[in-house]
């Protein structure tokens, strides 16, 4: 007897015992197994690895990534270098150093990921230097409130650097009684494919100031939790107290500073010469290449050759 095709379920071969083999149908566009759209999984898994970046893609924008951090690290740097001659200077030229603590830092990419998400800004390299300004900050803590504006009209006074924007924040503080002076300047960076201009955040404020904004930073600083109000108001009570404190300490500064100027005016002149206050007065040579210094330039004021 012939046997009958396979792949058919016939009376014969059931009868016989032979397993039953179930019947192939192709399935409906709309109907079967799919994802609600009219689309077989077969058809979604292929839509997902056409749209999917291609490798040369995906490190294109790795690439433009890395190199944004880059500049943003070499930016920082060019900001820091003016500042610490600024402060040298003050310290040699002035006696006096308006700069209590310099710190610094680059954003973490945790933190631009996550600050990206929740501004809704797309993660390119483009988007992410177009839109965050702060990746590379920097934070000045002064003395005396004055010396902040001191230190920002110094730095705004550099021809190579540009102001992008500022929020002053000391002279309209927020509503929790955050005070500081924001910068955001460009730098350029020369860079061996040319210059790139690079914007770095400042932020500028006292040592009060600075004190009340790290404590309330571990009070708020990615918290979902709500503050009672109590501690806020309570916080603000003490950033009142701090802004009266600054004040306070820089009246009595400057008072101090009006006491010297009269006693220098005051003190007798000697011999009919002029008394002129000098930081050699204050700060006596070291032993070495100071003392030659020195003596270097008093016999320069003496018209005689050099001896031999």
């Amino acid at each position: 007897m012939a046997l009958t095709n396979a792949g058919t379920n016939s009376p014969d071969s059931q009868a016989k015992g032979a397993p039953a083999q179930p019947e192939e149908r192709e399935l409906d566009p709309g109907t079967g197994p799919h994802n609600g759209e009219g689309r077989t999984p077969d058809s979604s898994v292929s839509e997902l690895v056409s749209q999917r970046p291609s490798t040369a893609e995906i490190y294109d924008r790795l690439t433009k990534m890395r190199h944004l951090l880059m500049t943003r690290e070499f930016g920082l740097q060019e900001i820091l270098t003016k500042i610490d001659i600024l402060r040298s200077e003050f310290q040699y030229g002035h006696n006096y150093n308006p700069i209590e603590h310099v710190s610094s830092r680059v954003k973490s990419l945790d933190s631009i990921v996550d600050k990206a998400r929740r501004k809704g800004i797309p993660f390119t390299a483009e988007d992410i230097g177009a839109n965050l300004l702060d990746i590379a900050g920097i934070r000045l803590t002064c003395s005396f409130v004055s010396d902040t504006y001191t230190m920002r009209d110094l730095l705004l006074s550099q021809t190579d650097l540009t102001l992008l924007r500022e929020r002053d924040y000391i002279a309209d503080p927020k509503d929790n009684g955050y005070q500081s002076l924001h910068l955001v300047i460009e730098v350029p960076v020369f860079l061996a494919g040319g210059p790139e201009k690079v914007p770095v955040e400042i932020q500028l404020r006292t040592v009060a100031m600075d004190f009340w904004a790290s404590l309330e930073h571990k009070i708020h600083y990615k918290d979902d939790t709500e503050v009672p109000r109590h501690l806020t108001d309570a916080l603000k009570l003490a950033a009142d107290m701090s802004a009266a404190l600054d004040d306070s300490m820089e009246r009595i500064h400057n008072e101090i500073l009006e006491l010297h100027k009269e006693a220098e005016a005051e003190a007798p002149s000697g011999g009919g010469t002029t008394r002129i206050h000098h930081p050699l007065s204050e700060n006596p040579i070291p032993d070495g290449e100071s003392r030659e210094l020195l003596r270097a330039i008093l016999d320069s004021f003496d018209r005689r050759p050099p001896q031999r």
